[in-house]
């Protein structure tokens, strides 16, 4: 079973993930993560084509075999890995890598395009969603820094994700809408479990006529 969740940045995606493939036992796979471990290769010199990111059950981000995890979590590489989104043939390269991770498993995957472009079979997908305030105070909270400037960062990135002309965030038409604004982790978690089980008896219906 595919799993996607797409949303906004700090709209909640990475902890339900984490959550809920640690609840099902499936593989996380957290595209933005990778798309900072791009931007590291990238800052690096590595040319694109020699760039492999794979991601371990353990939730681990290896760039080239090595693990990177600590390094990415920088308000740097986050910019520089929404600049290299809109980068075609870095798309490209990194669709193909989020696909592979999929292949032939039961997997979680979050990020901004997953429903619509990586994973389009997926057979559950959820559009996460929070107010811009409500997310700037939760991305103070996990990196600190002045609440204006977070805020002001996150609306340049709302722009950017949702204006690109390549893979734009945007709900897929058959995602569930989910708006987290004032939910806590667990209260997420459990609504997305309850469809997880839905999900699963509509295709154990469809199977089993």
């Amino acid at each position: 079973m595919k799993i996607a969740i797409d949303g906004p940045a700090a709209s909640g995606k990475t902890t339900l993930g984490k959550r809920l493939a640690q609840a099902l036992g499936f593989l996380f796979v957290p595209t933005g993560a990778m798309y900072r471990a791009a931007a590291l290769a990238h800052r690096r010199g590595l040319p694109l084509e020699a760039v492999d990111i794979r991601v371990t059950e353990e939730g681990r981000i290896l760039l080239n075999g090595e693990d990177v995890t600590a390094d990415l979590a920088s308000p740097e590489l986050d910019e520089l890995s929404s600049q290299l989104a809109v980068d075609g043939a870095v798309r490209a390269r990194l669709v193909e890598l989020q696909r592979r991770l999929a292949q032939g498993r039961d997997v979680v995957m979050e990020g901004r395009d997953i429903g619509t472009v990586v994973l389009p079979d997926a057979e559950l997908k959820i559009f996460l969603w929070a107010t811009l305030e409500e997310r700037a105070r939760r991305r103070q909270r996990e990196q600190g820094g002045d609440f204006a400037e977070v805020l002001a960062a996150l609306r340049r990135r709302d722009e950017r994700d949702s204006t690109r002309a390549l893979a734009p965030l945007r709900p897929a038409p058959d995602a569930v809408f989910l708006d987290t604004t004032g939910k806590s982790p667990d209260e997420v978690l459990c609504l997305v479990l309850k469809l997880v089980e839905e999900r699963r008896a509509h295709l154990a219906e469809r199977a089993h006529p």
